[in-house]
């Protein structure tokens, strides 16, 4: 007698595949339903899914790893879902508040950013790191494109966050959406902090301040959100000296054994 056979949507080997890349597309599921909202003027709902979706995005590739769950196609399909959540969403989020009011101009600069960030996600798919420089995969080269994301937003996050210092931020929409764009295909080294170790002694105080993070993102989400956006900012310059520092190390390092090979 036959033994009835199990319907499988994946083989059981390959079921730690699944969860990443469910992740991945709750990302862009969020950064759709961010331009809806937008559409229909609830643009702190728009920052709120933009935000969720970065969260997310943070999360499955770092799971992946964790489980052993990567694969070429996950690392795709979160491109592809960067590109949506973090290239096309918060610049249309931008647009609908505030870049229309610029005319051809505004949709131009709304254009030049969604192309600078699929560059420069096509950049990062192709960039390859050997064994040797492995102390590179603690950089990004530009600004990733969450960031970017997050940091266009910057203007309406200040307006949501009811932030009063008689300064009308909405003038520098334009200009901080280029200068962003820019950042995102630059050579610029940023952190990313994906190859540091932490010791068990520091376990709990990094448990303890991602909690603090995420009850000051639940009670003051947009405040919160700003203070990050500032501290991003000024790490860049930080990321850029420590990133010269390393790779002076690494070239002397180098050197001096080229020079042993040669005695």
């Amino acid at each position: 007698m036959e033994q009835n056979k199990k319907f499988k949507i994946v083989s059981s080997k390959k079921t730690r595949y699944l969860l990443p890349n469910i992740l991945t597309l709750g990302g862009v599921c969020l950064g759709i339903s961010s331009i809806k909202f937008s559409i229909d003027g609830n643009f702190s709902l728009a920052v709120t899914l933009i935000l969720l979706a970065a969260i997310l995005d943070a999360l499955d590739g770092r799971i992946a790893r964790l489980i052993k769950g990567t694969s070429d196609f996950g690392k795709e399909l979160d491109s592809l879902t960067d590109f949506v959540s973090f290239g096309i969403a918060p610049v249309l989020i931008l647009y609908f508040w505030e870049l229309s009011n610029y005319g051809k101009l505004g949709w131009a600069i709304a254009l030049i950013y969604s192309v600078c960030c699929v560059l420069r996600l096509a950049r990062f798919n192709l960039t390859k790191i050997s064994d040797e420089e492995n102390w590179k995969n603690n950089f990004f080269e530009g600004v990733p494109s969450p960031a970017g994301g997050l940091l266009i937003l910057m203007p309406l996050v200040y307006e949501l966050s009811d932030l009063n210092f008689n300064f009308n931020i909405k003038i520098l929409s334009p200009y901080l959406t280029i200068l962003i764009a820019l950042l995102l295909v630059s050579k610029v080294p940023t952190l990313s902090l994906k190859k540091i170790s932490i010791s068990s002694k520091t376990t709990v105080f990094l448990l303890l301040m991602i909690g603090m993070i995420f009850i000051a993102l639940l009670f003051y989400t947009f405040q919160t959100l700003l203070l990050f956006s500032f501290i991003y900012l000024a790490s860049i310059p930080i990321s850029f000296f420590i990133f010269k520092s390393q790779q002076k190390k690494f070239s002397a390092k180098i050197s001096d054994e080229d020079h042993e090979d040669i005695l």
